[in-house]
């Protein structure tokens, strides 16, 4: 399989392996790569998907070898994702970057749902109190557009982007519903094909036995038999499943199979809280074979969703695990499906389905109203070009042979789409991007047979497909972690302390900090509180709020500003400057600067100071020569929280 992308071109898109849903390499079927097919994006995508796999981090070697592509093209195709911002390098390591979801946000925005819909899914959430998350179709699998999810100490694990088997989720049988025979064969070649379900990373394999509520001795031993005969069909410790034995066929998930995760112990689920209900006519017998597994029932269980208009996924994935879901339509089709997810613990399916699905229906409509009264999106103005010939010309002249330029191109193509460009002629995509119309010819040419565009009367469209390129590990990516390699950067070029924190309230919490290696150096903790008045990062945070706290101001060295008027007139000049300076007034001997971090709507989020010892730098010499660096840092911890945080909440922390 990995040895597929590097061998001929030909076989780089995992021809053969019957195109299911859950291979992204390749559009499917083993179709034969088209002769004007860009080889360098397949290759480019097959390293972006690998990293996808890797839950964002592999090393180059292994890139190496799950790719099976030769080193020195790994490491061009690595050199030039990271000049485009979409990886970085560290060390022997590549790591997936927040502006990679830039082609995600191209899809999303296209799709107009999550702008339209996300805040419904939330409040449902909230009046709830489960998770709810929204999805499209994805051939046959099911992929998550939005998840708005309850923090406990068992929560949902599932991210947007995550693609899942139709068959084993709530929302499955309701898009099978609009099936047609192509789709439900596709459907069972991929069955046949992928038997344990590995080709979808985000769920455990298939292999555990739906049973029956009252197995007899008899079953037992027939089904015994039957695996005696026809070989054992259940997974192995290599499978990453505990193994089983003859006195208990039963086969637990280890923790790095589990969807639920639980912050306190780990969760061996019982008999009773297993999917009961093989589908009728299953029972296993040395004629029939091995017992029905997950997702055998999918066209029954689509039967009923059609007559129901609802459905019920209960424990399909794993254990513990209910939901239930409706679809949402708009001009009579299903634009996506809104499904509410909770544990057994807190209900049954049965439970979930008698107590929930009243205010289910009423989201729902609600729902299909704000699709149904929202105006067509208008056209977007032609875009201008992304300034990609400027761009590849610098890169070119820095990586020089390392640098690949078909790529970069490539890529860029698909952040052509977007709100109001949801549907692209050739021409458009040209102008849009700067590239010549045979280039972006080629380019939608190849990102249609690996299935990121589909075609139709001259116009493209992205697939929900492109939110596999590294959505799903970057979307749980917090405030914290996207400025680390900022504060990093910023630490080595100063040689100073630097450190991101939040307010809670009238103190700062410290979220992410690098130190340097001195004798004399600054001494702060991630989770540290200060009270916010007497600090750098606390005055560009005050300064931003429309009525800061001033009261309560205590001296904590002789030169602490405690006067709430003279404090005001400190932060006044604070917002006007854009930046705060504190000479000795936390600690005698402590100098500080800070400035602000802003989201996408302008509001200050976070603040980034740098803190040093008052005899290694002068106040003049603080804004003259860390200030310009200070600002830049921040820019660009904004730039990739932009990014990030177009279609999701970023956590502060």
């Amino acid at each position: 399989m990995a040895a597929n992308v590097g061998a001929a071109q030909g076989s780089a898109t995992g021809a053969g392996r019957a195109g299911r849903a859950g291979d992204e390499d390749g559009a499917g079927g083993g179709a034969a790569v088209p002769v004007e097919a860009v080889t360098p994006l397949i290759r480019g995508i097959a390293v972006l998907r690998r990293l996808t796999e890797a839950d964002g981090v592999s090393s180059l070697s292994g890139l190496e070898r799950s790719t099976g592509l030769a080193r020195s093209t790994v490491d061009r195709i690595t050199a030039t994702l990271a000049r485009r911002g979409y990886v970085r390098l560290d060390g022997r390591d590549a790591v997936l970057a927040p502006r990679l979801m830039e082609l995600g946000n191209a899809y999303l925005a296209a799709l107009r749902l999550p702008r339209l819909l996300d805040a419904h899914a939330d409040a449902l959430a909230d009046e709830l109190d489960e998770s709810v998350s929204l999805a499209v179709g994805d051939q046959d699998g099911i992929r998550f557009i939005h998840q708005a999810t309850r923090r406990r100490a068992m929560s949902l694990s599932f991210r947007i982007g995550d693609l899942l088997p139709a068959e084993r989720t709530a929302p499955g049988p309701l898009f099978a519903t609009e099936w047609g025979e192509r789709e439900w064969a596709r459907w069972r070649e991929r069955r046949a094909a992928d038997p344990e379900d590995r080709g979808f990373p985000a769920v455990p394999a298939r292999s555990r036995p739906i049973e029956t509520e009252a197995e007899t001795e008899a079953e037992a031993e027939r089904r015994n038999a039957s695996r005696a005969t026809h070989g054992d069909r259940y997974p192995t410790p290599d499978d990453g499943l505990s193994s089983t034995t003859a006195d208990d066929d039963r086969i637990v998930p280890t923790d790095a199979d589990r969807i639920v995760r639980t912050d306190n112990s780990r969760i061996v689920p019982t008999d009773a809280d297993r999917h009961l209900g093989p589908a009728p006519g299953r029972t296993p017998s040395p004629e029939t074979g091995p017992p029905p597994t997950l997702g055998d029932d999918f066209e029954r269980r689509t039967a009923e969703a059609r007559e129901d208009g609802w459905a019920l996924d209960d424990q399909l994935i794993e254990p513990g695990l209910v939901a239930l879901a409706m679809p949402v339509r708009e001009a009579g089709r299903i634009a996506c499906v809104v499904s509410v997810v909770s544990h057994t613990s807190r209900h049954t399916a049965a439970d979930l389905r008698d107590t929930l699905l009243p205010r289910l229906r009423a989201a729902v409509a609600a729902m299909e109203r704000e699709l149904s009264e929202a105006p067509s999106a208008a056209p977007a103005a032609a875009a201008t070009p992304s300034g990609l010939a400027v761009w590849t010309g610098a890169s070119k002249q820095e990586l020089g042979r390392e640098f690949v330029e078909s790529l970069a191109r490539g890529l860029t193509v698909i952040t052509a789409f977007g709100e109001g460009r949801s549907e692209l002629t050739l021409t458009e995509v040209a102008q849009a991007t700067g590239l010549a119309r045979a280039t972006a010819r080629r380019a939608l040419i190849t990102l249609e047979h690996l299935g990121y565009v589909t075609a139709h009367a001259r116009v493209f469209r992205l697939t929900p497909r492109v939110l596999g390129l590294g959505f799903p590990p970057l979307s749980r990516t917090s405030l914290a972690e996207i400025a680390a390699p900022h504060l990093t950067g910023l630490s080595e070029r100063l040689r100073e302390s630097v450190s991101l924190a939040v307010l809670t309230g009238d103190e700062i919490q410290y979220t992410a900090r690098i130190t340097t290696s001195r004798i004399l150096s600054v001494h702060i903790t991630v989770g540290t509180r200060l009270p916010a008045y007497a600090t750098s990062l606390g005055r560009v945070m005050l300064a931003d709020l429309p009525d800061p706290p001033l009261s309560g101001l205590r001296p904590l060295t002789p030169r602490t500003i405690t006067d709430p008027g003279r404090l005001k007139t400190v932060l006044d000049r604070v917002r006007d400057e854009g930046y705060a300076l504190v000479d000795e007034e936390l600690e005698q001997g402590l100098r500080s600067i800070a400035v602000p971090v802003r989201e996408r709507g302008g509001r200050v989020v976070a603040a980034v100071n740098v803190a040093m010892h008052s005899s290694r730098r002068t106040s003049a010499q603080c804004v003259d020569e860390v200030l310009p660096e200070l600002l830049a840092t921040a820019g660009g911890v904004e730039a990739d929280l932009r990014v990030a945080g177009r279609f999701r909440r970023v956590p502060r922390a």
